[in-house]
């Protein structure tokens, strides 16, 4: 990265984070909604504890940067990151559990599990899920109803059992199967897992900001590109990085017979997979090479691949 665009990237990313990190804390305080009836203390403390204070808020950044792509800015695409990030906290917390991946550490501290007991971590999950729904669907969000009812469908349909859901039951799977992991099959477990929210972040974007159909499809390119390559530096990443530079434990992938392309490709057609494909992320967005501005999701794109934790 060119030194003054990553300076820009990354104080564009350190202003979405603080800012949705000033909405969480917000839209998570004590005080219930018209229509709750009240929020438990100890849940809103699992909540807090899950959702504030750590984490990059990539996708949050992502939604919030395609939207300004289009000139839409204010609280409420903000409000809308926050859900993104809901979504994002809520499957961290679940992952973790014993049931799935049984770990202990999370962006450098206890697992919600490990802080709390098991059946909180659950119901943390749960309620993060279903408020992240319930800030989208809110005209604090968006004025238009259709915007709001496109963006409620969008996440449903990343979030759900053809999408992030669906792509944790094929890493399960995968972990029990004694036949080798195909690239094929582990490209299409990731594009599901992982790639389906962090495309939808983009997407999101391009819905607030009323994009038309070439600007939809080229972001769209973009999200899918950008999610694989995420994926592929997170294989790489648990090869390479120790426990104190990712926040959580490493090395785990190969123990539990994770479905991975560096153990499809191999380390090194790992890294050129990673690296082609933060390219093809970048190509995509030559369409707003004149006029509008999409340097800084550009940046995004050399960022994911060169991320060391």
């Amino acid at each position: 990265m060119a030194e003054g665009a990553a300076r820009e990237f990354d104080k564009r990313l350190k202003t979405a984070a603080d800012a949705v990190e000033t909405m969480l804390d917000r839209l998570l305080g004590p005080s219930p909604l018209a229509g709750e009836i009240a929020r438990p203390g100890r849940l809103l403390e699992a909540i807090r504890y899950s959702s504030l204070g750590g984490g990059k808020r990539l996708r949050p950044f992502l939604l919030i940067e395609t939207a300004r792509l289009f000139g839409v800015e204010g609280e409420g695409v903000t409000r809308a990151a926050a859900a993104v990030e809901m979504i994002h906290c809520y499957s961290l917390v679940h992952d973790d559990l014993p049931a799935l991946d049984n770990d202990d550490l999370r962006r450098g501290r206890a697992t919600t599990h490990k802080a709390y007991d098991e059946a909180t971590a659950i119901l943390v999950g749960d309620g993060l899920l279903t408020y992240a729904f319930d800030v989208l669907a809110d005209p604090a969000t968006h004025a238009d109803p259709a915007i709001r009812a496109e963006l409620v469908l969008a996440l449903a349909r990343a979030a759900g059992f053809g999408g992030m859901i669906g792509g944790q039951v094929l890493d399960l799977e995968a972990e029990q199967s004694t036949a080798p992991h195909t690239a094929e099959a582990v490209i299409r477990l990731q594009s599901m897992k992982t790639g389906a929210l962090l495309h939808f972040s983009v997407l999101a974007g391009a819905i607030i900001g009323a994009a038309d159909a070439k600007a939809r499809a080229a972001l769209s390119a973009y999200g899918h590109a950008l999610g694989a390559a995420f994926q592929v530096a997170d294989d790489i990443l648990d090869v390479e990085a120790d426990e104190a530079t990712l926040g959580k434990r490493a090395g785990k992938d190969a123990g539990r017979n994770k479905a991975t392309l560096v153990a499809a490709l191999g380390l090194e057609d790992a890294r050129k997979r990673r690296d082609r494909l933060a390219a093809e992320a970048i190509a995509a967005l030559d369409l707003f090479s004149q006029g509008l501005d999409a340097a800084t999701l550009k940046e995004a794109a050399h960022f994911v691949a060169k991320r060391a934790s």
